[in-house]
């Protein structure tokens, strides 16, 4: 394999406006770093994130003048022209969307304007996974067994099996935040897993080329957070530690890496910085390991962006990782070669999911948001009090990154910190924070490694999260907002967000709420919309995406009837017993609500 030679160093570039082509906590993230950089920035919004607070606070907003990702945030014709109109001379992705997308970073250089990330041949290098293997193993790092290039079928993924054993990961060759990942440890599970695979690989990215590769069992997730500018330095600013995560994505992330040897940090510098030098690589960027139980270290996975993570790594470094990718972007050297750690941090995600449902996400309105303060506390976020949450995009609704001089202080800022923290309206994934702060496998007593591993929570916590169930919410009538005496009403001019304050109901004829301030109406639970202990309804929003049963079916208990798939992630469905199947009422495409009756399972 060769290696994409670095290009030579190109003159500064003045970067004056970037479009955000994203939205939530990440496009706030990047509009705040543009703001203490003295840059301008631009906004873009699917018809529900209207109001949302990137919108509100970036210096232009303009509408993708649409709902479902596929017509706004992955649209590449939509947004290069919004970048055109507004006169962006930059574009950053965040991450998730286009955010590795070669397509789209080339259509943004062809279009004159500077992207701020990798080339286009790096991420086509090191986005798709069999191509990376290539990059990884010229670069001489650690890898375990795999495909050398992807699978057509699932007969493939058999022959894998009997030559290397169970279990093995099957991987989307373009995939990327723990989507298109299924792991098959028995063989009579293979060929839907397989499916399932492909059909998440095809709805998160496009492409459905899957690659396998034989998994490690217990092992740790270990990351480097990696810099790289045009003049070949390449820069590990820290290792973390991102082990703790359901259906392979991540939970809790934290920096540096704890209870990593140093033998096995020197393995994960080096091997990372090969990797990128290898490839050419400019920008920031993540190389991805396991650790085995036995301390063997495989190499997984180039992310070409920014990751969710990115947090812990600036609170113990102090290095401001969006304004160096600006930096980088413009041309300028990183001006340093290494970066010298202080403390420790843990980042928590506040996903809009329910852990004692098995963490199916939960779209809905926020009623009360109360963020916790204090030391070592900082809250990246994208929503606020009264946001309606929808099923159509990721679960993330903040995160808490909570720093201390060293991890046992980090830990108990993080207990203080998430007990001060409400949220109401949706489920959250909260109280399953709260507790994994209690248990010693996470949290030991003494000065005892974790033993935290990819798969712990559905091994070992999986019994325990049926008691982290979330109470309904309910509202009385007087605690409605008293009515205000004037409004802000958004409206749009040539596809650009402006706002206009105005007496409070001119705005809609009377009665408009204000924006900042909606109220959701008292939720009814599934189980009380289902009309009898026959009828299986669905635990959520969601898009059907598989039927795998028809009418007049005999099935068994836990037999798969559908797919249900909602902020990125499938969710099966299988019967809640025994017997027949009548009134089938689903197909592929149709959206449904939570309680909405799928099917009978009748005697």
């Amino acid at each position: 394999m060769t290696s994409l030679q670095t290009a030579p160093a190109s003159p500064k570039r003045t970067i004056t406006k970037i479009l955000v082509a994203n939205r939530g906590e990440i496009a706030v993230r990047v509009i705040r770093a543009c703001r203490d950089s003295g840059i301008g920035s631009v906004a873009i919004y699917a018809d529900s994130d209207r109001d949302a607070l990137h919108v509100n606070l970036a210096d232009e907003a303009f509408s993708l003048e649409g709902e479902r990702a596929t017509d706004t945030y992955l649209d590449i014709a939509k947004i290069i022209a919004i970048a055109r109109r507004s006169q962006a001379d930059a574009v950053h992705p965040g991450y998730g969307f286009l955010a590795e997308n070669a397509e789209f970073a080339r259509a943004v250089i062809d279009a004159g304007m500077t992207w701020i990330g990798p080339s286009p041949a790096a991420i086509e290098a090191l986005g798709d996974k069999v191509s990376a293997r290539h990059i990884a193993l010229s670069a001489g790092a650690p890898l375990a067994p795999g495909t050398a290039d992807p699978i057509t079928d699932a007969a493939q993924l058999h022959d894998f099996v009997r030559e290397y054993g169970l279990p093995v990961a099957i991987k989307a060759a373009f995939g990327g935040g723990g989507r298109g990942i299924k792991v098959a440890r028995s063989e009579e599970e293979i060929d839907e897993l397989y499916e399932s695979a492909v059909r998440e690989a095809v709805a998160s990215f496009g492409r459905g080329e899957c690659f396998l590769e034989r998994f490690l069992d217990k092992p740790r997730h270990v990351e480097t957070q990696c810099l790289a500018d045009e003049f070949g330095t390449v820069v590990v600013v820290s290792t973390r530690d991102c082990s703790l995560q359901r259906r392979h994505q991540k939970l809790v992330e934290e920096a540096p890496a704890p209870f990593v040897t140093a033998d096995q940090h020197a393995q994960l510098v080096s091997a990372s910085q090969a990797i990128l030098k290898k490839a050419g690589y400019v920008g920031a960027g993540t190389c991805e390991f396991l650790i085995g139980a036995d301390g063997m270290i495989s190499f997984l996975e180039v992310n070409t962006r920014l990751q969710v993570e990115h947090p812990v790594s600036e609170e113990i470094t102090g290095i401001d990782l969006v304004r160096e990718q600006i930096r980088i972007a413009a041309g300028e050297p990183l001006g340093y070669t290494a970066v010298a750690p202080r403390g420790h941090s843990i980042e928590f995600r506040i996903n809009g999911e329910d852990p004692a449902k098995g963490f199916i996400p939960t779209p809905g309105t926020i009623t009360e948001l109360v963020f916790p303060q204090g030391p070592g506390v900082r809250i990246d976020s994208g929503v606020r009090q009264g946001d309606v949450i929808s099923g159509s995009f990721d679960s993330m609704l903040a995160k808490v990154i909570i720093t201390g001089a060293d991890r046992k202080q980090a830990l108990a800022r993080a207990r203080r910190a998430l007990r001060e923290m409400t949220v109401c309206g949706i489920p959250t994934v909260l109280p399953f924070h709260q507790a994994v702060l209690e248990s010693p496998a996470f949290a030991p007593p003494g000065d005892e490694p974790f033993t935290i591993y990819t798969s712990w929570i559905e091994d070992e916590f999986s019994a325990h999260l049926r008691d982290l169930a979330q109470a309904e919410p309910s509202f009385a009538q007087d605690d409605a907002p008293s009515s205000p005496s004037t409004e802000r009403v958004v409206v749009e001019v040539g596809g650009k967000r402006l706002e206009v304050v105005i007496p409070a109901g001119l705005g809609f004829g009377g009665g408009a709420r204000p924006a900042h301030h909606k109220r959701a109406a008292p939720r009814r639970s599934a189980a009380a919309k289902a009309a009898s202990s026959n009828a299986l309804a669905s635990p959520m929003q969601g898009t059907i995406v598989k039927v795998a049963a028809r009418d007049g079916d005999a099935v068994a208990e836990g037999d798969l009837i559908v797919v249900l798939e909602a902020m990125k992630m499938e969710q099966p469905l299988v019967a809640h017993r025994a017997g027949k199947i009548k009134n089938l009422a689903a197909t592929v495409g149709e959206q449904v609500t939570a309680g909405t009756p799928i099917c009978e399972i009748v005697d």
